[in-house]
């Protein structure tokens, strides 16, 4: 099995399991796809957490199987239709309103990276190896990386990875504020504490607010505020929240 989905408490679980360093082929793209699907539709599941089988997050596409291609006459749509299909499964992780976290052990390169980057929060190992490495290829990230880096860590940073396809660890990736926290030691267990924490969050407000952040990249984003807020004082969690910490503040 490619990708593998579980369930703990409200924490649902996804590990891409695709020795030796869990790429993305045709396949383990479409079960990615279907998992995130499937957690975002339960009700039950209130956060995500996104790892990898054995030492390594994921190295990103399978690039035997793209050089495969090289020679095939269709090789410009097979490579566009792959990079579309990868696309849309990350775009969908990123849209859900629900937190999403990736466990970053080993390498994150390529499409992995590109996988982190669509969760809400990241946290890596001090000896991961991340980066969009694409151009030294003779290709470039074509699964999001060019907007998602440059949105989440600036031109700078984008400029300074992409096009110079370097790899950084996890501290410099932490330090050009790629990842939120950096762990020296048990990284699947950090993030699955912060997996649970997060779960417990008011799941409205977090998809409101999570709206609101991403609406701030256009000129709409104090209106997005004013619309969600008025929203969400029409909930009933909200009310009870509201009441709850008024009674605790006399």
């Amino acid at each position: 099995m490619s990708v593998a989905v579980a369930r703990e408490d409200r924490v649902g679980i996804i590990t891409l399991d695709r020795p030796a360093v869990n790429a993305f082929d045709e396949e383990q793209t479409a079960r990615f796809a279907a998992a995130v699907a499937e957690l975002g539709a339960d009700t039950g599941i209130r956060a995500l957490l996104i790892r990898g089988a054995g030492r390594h997050f994921c190295g990103g596409a399978d690039i035997a199987m793209m050089a495969s291609w090289r020679t095939a006459p269709d090789r410009r749509e097979r490579l566009a239709r792959f990079a579309s299909d990868l696309q849309h499964a990350l775009q969908a992780l990123s849209e859900l309103p629900k937190p999403s976290i990736a466990a970053i052990t080993g390498a994150a390169t390529g499409g992995g990276l590109e996988l982190a980057l669509a969760c809400d929060f990241r946290i890596a190992g001090v000896s991961a190896r991340l980066g969009l490495p694409e151009v030294g290829l003779g290709l470039l990230p074509g699964a999001g990386g060019t907007q998602r880096l440059t949105r989440i860590a600036g031109p700078a940073v984008a400029t300074r990875l992409v096009l110079g396809a370097e790899l950084v660890d996890g501290r410099q990736a932490a330090q050009l504020g790629i990842v939120h926290w950096t762990v020296d030691g048990d990284v699947e267990g950090e993030a699955m504490r912060h997996a649970h924490r997060l779960a417990a969050l008011p799941p409205a407000a977090y998809g409101a607010a999570k709206r609101c952040i991403a609406a701030a990249r256009g000129a709409d984003g104090f209106a997005a505020e004013i619309d969600e807020i008025g929203r969400l004082i029409e909930t009933d969690e909200t009310a009870r929240l509201l009441h709850r910490f008024t009674i605790g503040a006399r």
